[in-house]
């Protein structure tokens, strides 16, 4: 058996009163090493990540159960098999989790045992797809020099992780434990982690974070009146909300979720800037001033995005979030195969026919096919990136890519 790495950085650990129960309110501290309470209740304390759920109270039991025997792996186990109410299958097998555990999986591989099906591919291939690249065009354009950072419905955490990278204090919640696990894991390992939904209150004190995010995934909250409130909450008067990628109820989406119309969520926020999704993309790409519209503009956009508070003023230097730092190792797009050869021929391949039908309309800026030189990937590979034209010019169209190891 491979022994599994433990959290022992207190960095990425949630100090004693920072989190609330999302039941009573009261602020949660440390009951033993593996576990919060409010003075009532105990809650899962796994990996460093809290499990706060509200509505799984047999799992949370058991969860608890196998903590307080000393059996951790057992209470993974249980909450990695946890699912939300999209989920496309049955929760993984037992014998699946196990074999994750005992191994040394890639982040694809990791997800396989895990059951997330389609939904793999979407953040596998996340940092090249054109509605990620419209959520960093709004973090751009709306810099204000930020100190700390939530993410809700972060998935596995590629935007803490830029966040991460631009010296931010991280923080982000998902409804599903898998996915904050892969993120801890794979892809955001400094970011302090919390498993909660988004329809209970929010275990995170007021004004908390000034810059609060949500992205591809507010249109799918039932409670839509409820999580802008709270996010707002959390940003405090002083912050800045971001909430990125919201399908339009009034146009056609691949996948529609729950969506309201463009003035529907504009009603949810106070006094939102609002901007088409599909023209930050081009932005991000273009190195563009994003340029706010009117709900009239918006009327038929496929998804909108808003922006509401802050008050800071933008830092002397904002970043270029179309690159990666200065330095960072660039590797291909894993959407490309790579043939024999000098120069390098880099095809494309969809990873299936439901993520081009959803994502390649809106990709033209990914070409069938390119050729590169051995030696541009060569110094791409050793960090050239922010020294060399070339190798920025192809990782500002994300055809290289600063990939997180074992992916």
């Amino acid at each position: 058996m491979t022994e599994q790495p433990k959290i022992a950085n207190s960095a990425v650990r949630w100090p004693d009163g920072t989190l609330r129960s999302p039941e009573t309110g009261l602020a949660l501290r440390a009951a033993g090493p593996h576990a919060l309470t409010d003075g009532e209740t105990r809650w899962p304390l796994v990996e460093g990540i809290p499990f706060l759920r509200a509505g799984r109270e047999e799992l949370r039991d058991v969860a608890l159960g196998a903590l307080d025997r000393g059996d951790e792996r057992a209470a993974l186990v249980e909450l990695l098999r946890d699912q939300d109410d999209w989920a496309p299958g049955p929760p993984p097998d037992r014998e699946g989790i196990e074999q994750l555990l005992d191994g040394e999986p890639t982040f694809r591989e990791a997800m396989g045992l895990l059951g997330f099906g389609p939904v793999a591919d979407y953040f596998a291939y996340r940092l090249s797809d054109p509605t990620y690249l419209a959520g960093l065009a709004l973090l751009q354009a709306h810099w204000r020099r930020p100190r700390a950072s939530f993410e809700l419905a972060c998935g596995v955490g590629h935007y803490s992780r830029e966040l991460a990278r631009q010296g931010v204090e991280t923080a982000a919640g998902d409804v599903v434990f898998a996915k904050l696990w892969l993120a801890r894991r794979y892809v955001a390992p400094t970011t302090r982690l919390v498993c909660f939904d988004a329809a209970a209150p929010f275990p995170l004190a007021e004004g908390s974070a000034d810059l609060v995010l949500c992205h591809d995934a507010f249109y799918f909250l039932e409670n839509k009146a409820h999580a802008a409130s709270e996010l707002m909450r959390v940003a405090g008067a002083e912050g800045t909300v971001l909430v990125g990628h919201v399908h339009n109820a009034a146009a056609r989406n691949f996948s529609s979720g729950s969506p309201l119309t463009a003035a529907g969520y504009a009603g949810l926020f106070a006094e939102p800037l609002l901007y088409d999704d599909a023209e930050l993309t081009r932005d991000l790409l273009e190195g563009a001033d994003p340029r706010a519209r009117d709900l009239a503009e918006l009327s038929q956009s496929a998804a909108v995005c808003l922006v509401t508070g802050g008050t800071g003023e933008p830092g002397n230097a904002v970043p270029d979030l179309a690159l990666p730092p200065p330095g960072t190792p660039l590797r291909p797009n894993p959407l490309y195969e790579d043939g024999h050869g000098d120069p390098a021929v880099l095809r494309r391949r969809w990873p299936s026919g439901r993520y081009e039908a959803e994502y390649a309309p809106a990709s033209g800026y990914l070409p069938e096919e390119l050729r590169v030189p051995r030696e541009t990937l060569r110094r791409a590979a050793e960090g050239a990136a922010g020294s060399d034209a070339e190798v920025d010019r192809l990782a500002r169209r994300r055809l290289l890519l600063d990939l997180p190891e074992r992916w």
